[in-house]
């Protein structure tokens, strides 16, 4: 029997299976709170220049402290990064308070010359009592750090993907996540009583990297130890389960107003998830192909006792895992590498679309995302709002794909969610309520991207390379995520350029996806020649040299698999 079968027979929707695929599902609710911790730890508040030293000798109120040190900007508010020269007596109508005669004589004569905040910064703690940006001075010609510090948590999440893909295949999925939620605890533990902003990074750093090993490893225990009949409603749950989490991360950060407190809020409990991951038992499928056949047999024993099948783990051998896991093994020794993606001519055109639909997602998905201050709507709102609508958005975009297509629901989501992003560009700031609907809906049409890319990559790519196709794809987006925080630092010198960016990204990528195949009631194609025959519609017109080497690469397989 296949292993799919043996599956069946120790149980594969038993009661393991629900409290298994549950408790991995709990971490991912906290995952979110990692992934966009950054709109509320990094805050820009409200800031303008202290005023000079001296002023502390003159009885001046707030308000008048204030006018005579820092001029307004074009729309009547406070410059933030430069203050008066010297202070500005005459703006007060008068030469001075009570006790303050002195300085407003001294002060006579000086023009209305400006300088930087060279005493530093008053900042606003009303919506949050401590930032990154208010404890390190991230602000005026620092600025830039705000973006450096995401960028470099989203580089930490891909070479985490390229580093842990390959242990847990070589090391197994348990371990890797025990490893994971360690350090996920600990870096972000170090991260909240981070001295410095460089240590900050470099702790944020080690949860990018934990998060891509959480992710890879939850995935991998959940899909290996339920039956493919499930797998989508599984699949969709666990998204759903990233979809609470953002609004988790809400109510924590509500209640929650230091980073400091909040970092350690949102990695505490990750403490508590490896000590429940030493329960997880590691895939029988994963031991099997690795050659730990006692183990894996100990393993699925163990799952038939618990779901309550002791006669079926009794029928256990060695012999019967073995031959069920025959086919699975056969097919580990082909010789396919990620270089097949681009070997030939109609995989190359569908890896190379696929690439620009998710590398373009994730771009615009977080470039939207961490950006909640140009809306000028309360933070928490705005949040709960971008978190929200995920939910309506997947459940469209599943009715979508069974009746347009898969084609043309991904064009269409990648379309509109450009057009939403530019129409932006040409609303004026103050109206809030419809710059937040277009952003809103922007951003529900990219999280069905990412629903439906999950889908159609998964059918595009054949068997015999799919995981090396959904790992180059996955990488795309880890790329497209950490170049969009940068992307914003081009608002300094063109306000209207990362909208512009962030907008046609989509759009281009949308239009990429048109030269993609419809899949929609084909069968999963298995071999690089199905992928050939299922474009041309004909025999490949591959040179004979790449036909002869791929016929004899799938005979091979077949005869091991005979």
């Amino acid at each position: 029997m296949p292993f799919s079968e043996l599956l069946e027979q120790v149980g594969s929707t038993g009661r393991f299976q629900v409290l298994h695929v549950t408790l991995l599902c709990i971490p991912v609710l906290m995952m979110a709170s990692h992934n966009l911790l950054q709109n509320f730890v990094a805050t820009v508040p409200s800031h303008y220049c202290n005023a000079h030293a001296n002023l502390s000798q003159a009885q001046l109120s707030l308000e008048e402290s204030l006018l005579i040190t820092v001029p307004l900007d074009g729309q009547g508010r406070p410059q933030r990064c430069q203050r008066y020269a010297a202070p500005q007596w005459h703006l007060l109508g008068k030469n001075g308070t009570s006790g303050s005669g002195d300085l407003a004589d001294a002060t006579e004569g000086f023009d209305a010359a400006l300088q930087e905040c060279t005493d530093g910064w008053f900042y606003n703690s009303t919506v949050r009592s401590s930032t990154i940006i208010s404890e390190w001075h991230l602000v005026c010609d620092m600025h830039s750090f705000k973006q450096m510090g995401q960028t470099i948590y989203m580089g930490g999440v891909l070479v985490g993907a390229l580093l842990f893909g390959g242990l847990s295949d070589r090391y197994g999925r348990r371990i890797l996540l025990l490893i994971s939620n360690l350090l996920m605890a600990v870096s972000g533990t170090c991260a909240a009583f981070s001295s410095s902003f460089s240590l900050f990074c470099v702790f944020r750093f080690g949860c990018g990297l934990a998060l891509s090993g959480l992710g890879l490893n939850t995935f991998s225990l959940i899909v290996e130890w339920i039956p493919t009949r499930i797998r989508t409603a599984v699949g969709t749950a666990t998204g759903y389960c990233y979809t609470i989490g953002q609004l988790i991360l809400v109510l924590l950060a509500y209640f929650i107003r230091d980073w400091r407190w909040l970092t350690l809020a949102v990695s505490l409990p990750f403490y508590v998830f490896f000590l429940i991951a030493w329960w997880f038992h590691e895939s029988s499928r994963w031991l099997a192909l690795s050659n730990r056949t006692e183990h894996a047999l100990k393993n699925l024993k163990s799952v038939a006792r618990f779901n309550g099948r002791h006669e079926e783990a009794e029928k256990l051998d060695i012999k019967i895992l073995h031959e069920s896991m025959k086919k699975e093994m056969s097919s580990t020794k082909g010789s396919y590498s990620i270089l097949d993606l681009f070997k030939t001519p109609a995989m190359r055109k569908r890896t190379l679309c696929l690439s620009a639909v998710w590398l373009s997602t994730s771009f615009a998905y977080y470039g939207l995302a961490m950006d909640l201050d140009k809306f000028g709507v309360d933070i928490y709102l705005i949040q709960v709002i971008f978190g929200a609508v995920d939910i309506p958005a997947k459940v469209v975009v599943v009715v979508s794909m069974s009746l347009i297509g898969r084609r043309r629901s991904q064009c269409a989501v990648l379309v509109i969610a450009g057009i939403t992003i530019l129409l932006n560009l040409l609303v004026p700031y103050d109206k809030q309520t419809i710059r937040t609907c277009l952003a809103v809906l922007g951003k529900g049409c990219l999280a069905a991207s990412f629903n439906c890319c999950y889908l159609y990559s998964g059918e595009l790519f054949p068997t015999i390379i799919r995981q090396n196709g959904m790992g180059w794809v996955s990488m795309m987006a880890r790329i497209g995520a950490m170049v969009a925080p940068m992307v914003l630092l081009t608002r300094d010198y063109i306000p209207w350029l990362p909208g512009l960016i962030y907008g046609g990204a989509p759009i281009l990528s949308g239009l990429a996806a048109i030269f993609l195949p419809e899949t929609l009631g084909s069968p999963l194609p298995d071999t690089l020649q199905d992928v050939e025959e299922s474009e041309s519609g004909r025999r490949s017109k591959m040179s004979p040299k790449e036909t002869i080497t791929l016929q004899d690469k799938q005979a091979n397989l077949l005869k091991q698999s005979a």
